[in-house]
C-alpha cells in the first residue's frame, strides 16, 4: 500500500522538495505526526509499509535495542532499490518486564488493560532514518514512562467495545477520547506514546539536512 500525503500551504519556512521521503509505516498516528512536522517545511512524503517479522525474544531485557533493531529492519526493507530518505519506527510497550504487543482479540485487549491498570509502564520507540542518496543513517530511540490510574472493568469493556485498542501496542491509544483518560502521569515525550517521538525525529532529519534550518 502506498499513500500520498497532501501538502498544505506553510509560512516563510516553506522549502522546495529536494529528496523523496518515505515513511515505512502504515500507522495513522505516525502518518499524522510526520505530516504535522514536514508540512511546516513544505515537504511531502509517501507511505510504504515494510513487511518484516517483528520478533521479540521472551527473555528480552534491552527493549531499547530491540526497538531500534526492528526500526532498522523496517528502514532497510523499504529502502531496497530506492533513492529516498526512509523513516522507520517501532514501538514496544513494557510493563513489569512483560512486552505488550497489539492484542489478537477483544479478550486479550481487556486482559492487557486490566494488567496495566494502576501500574507504570514504559513505551520504547526505536527510530531509524536511512538516506538512500548518501548512505548516511541515524538510529536512536526514545522511552517514556506512563502511569495508569485504576481503570474499572466497565470502562475497559466500554473502551474495547469501540474497537480502538485492537491495532495498538498495549491495547490503548493515549490520543483516543477515552484512552487519553487512562494516563494519570507521563514522564517523557508524549508523542513517543502516540507512536513517533517528534523531537528525536526532528533532530535526526535536521542533522541529515533533510530539514534545512
Amino acid at each position: 500500500m502506498i499513500l500520498s500525503t497532501t501538502n498544505s500551504s506553510t509560512g516563510e519556512m516553506k522549502k522546495s522538495q529536494k529528496k523523496k521521503i518515505i515513511l515505512a509505516s502504515s500507522s495513522l498516528r505516525r502518518v499524522h505526526l510526520l505530516r504535522m512536522l514536514l508540512n511546516y517545511f513544505g515537504l511531502k512524503f509517501v507511505v510504504l509499509p515494510a513487511n518484516i517479522t517483528e520478533y521479540i525474544p521472551k527473555n528480552a531485557v534491552n527493549f531499547a535495542a530491540i526497538a531500534k533493531k526492528l526500526a532498522v529492519k523496517k528502514a532497510e526493507e523499504s529502502a531496497k532499490g530506492k533513492r529516498a530518505v526512509i523513516i522507520a519506527a517501532d514501538t514496544i510497550v513494557v510493563a513489569e518486564g512483560r512486552v505488550l504487543g497489539k492484542p489478537g482479540s477483544t479478550a486479550e485487549a481487556k486482559r492487557m488493560l486490566k494488567f496495566l491498570s494502576g501500574k507504570t509502564h514504559r513505551v520504547f520507540t526505536g527510530i531509524a532514518i536511512v538516506d538512500g542518496y548518501s548512505g548516511t543513517r541515524i538510529v536512536t530511540h526514545e522511552v517514556t514512562k506512563v502511569k495508569f490510574r485504576n481503570i474499572s472493568k466497565k470502562e475497559i469493556d466500554f473502551y474495547v467495545s469501540g474497537g480502538s485498542p485492537m491495532d495498538k501496542a498495549g491495547a490503548y491509544g493515549i490520543q483516543d477520547d477515552l484512552g487519553s483518560t487512562f494516563a494519570e502521569k507521563i514522564t517523557g515525550d508524549y508523542f513517543n506514546v502516540v507512536g513517533l517521538p517528534i523531537v528525536k525525529t526532528y533532530m535526526a532529519l535536521k542533522k541529515m539536512k533533510v530539514l534545512d534550518i
